[in-house]
């Protein structure tokens, strides 16, 4: 190292080490406490967990309280196009599961009936949901729809498990556009709880405008993904 080189803090040379315990194990296995890796790396308790965290952040690891910290899956690679939860899982060969949280009617402010091309104060269905993947839960979704143009939806619903099918079987209207944005926001303690992580880890909020054929808005919707457990992969193309 020469006098100009930056000094590597010693948690980082921690946090290289781990990387390397890791790619010897497979997922799903725990790693020595925090006392037995600070004997190993002659270093304090404090700088053990301060690299672990960033690998729990990372996805690298999954800590799990009161059980351990683990090595976690690969992340789920997730394709940005205008299919459904449950195809998208399927095609990457996990089994779906989706928990409706919360299903009612709301009247829309102007930001909502804007977007949804509706009068204020008409009535919106809001579906908020609970995303799983092997029984592991990886998002939560607030999703929102014209109750006026989707009459009986909320039924519909109840014996199907993907919307955009239920609106194209039960509706005959197919999701042709969308314009998404992806921003990182901290779990809050009702997100932390639900998706089973720690309060303040990064999440990706993926927020979805859905257009049918004929340009009409369908769905306003915010999905929130663990950021420990998702990446999204698109292709660009020059226009």
């Amino acid at each position: 190292m020469t006098e100009d080189s930056p000094r590597v803090p010693k948690y980082y040379d921690v946090k290289r080490s781990l990387l390397d315990l890791t790619k010897s194990l497979t997922p799903g296995s725990a790693l020595p406490p925090e006392r037995t890796l600070a004997l190993r790396f002659a270093t304090s308790r404090t700088t053990v967990r301060q690299a672990l965290t960033e690998l729990v952040v990372e996805g690298r690891l999954l800590r799990i309280q009161g059980k351990g910290t683990f090595v976690a899956q690969p992340k789920v690679a997730q394709v940005l196009q205008l299919t459904s939860y449950t195809g998208d899982l399927r095609t990457v060969g996990l089994e779906p599961d989706t928990k409706i949280l919360d299903i009612s009617y709301v009247s829309a402010d102007e930001t909502l009936a804007r977007r949804l091309a509706i009068n204020p104060g008409g009535r919106v269905l809001r579906i908020h949901r609970l995303r799983l993947a092997n029984g592991e839960p990886m998002s939560v979704d607030t999703t929102h729809l014209s109750a006026r143009r989707f009459p009986r939806l909320r039924r519909e619903l109840e014996g199907h498990s993907s919307l955009y099918e239920t609106l194209h079987n039960a509706y005959s209207v197919r999701l042709t556009d969308a314009e998404e944005i992806i921003e990182t926001v901290l779990a809050t303690p009702y997100d932390a709880q639900l998706l089973a992580v720690d309060v303040g880890l990064p999440m990706l909020m993926l927020t979805r405008h859905a257009f049918d054929a004929d340009g009409n808005p369908v769905e306003w919707a915010q999905s929130l993904y663990r950021g420990d457990r998702y990446k999204f992969v698109t292709r660009l193309r020059r226009p």
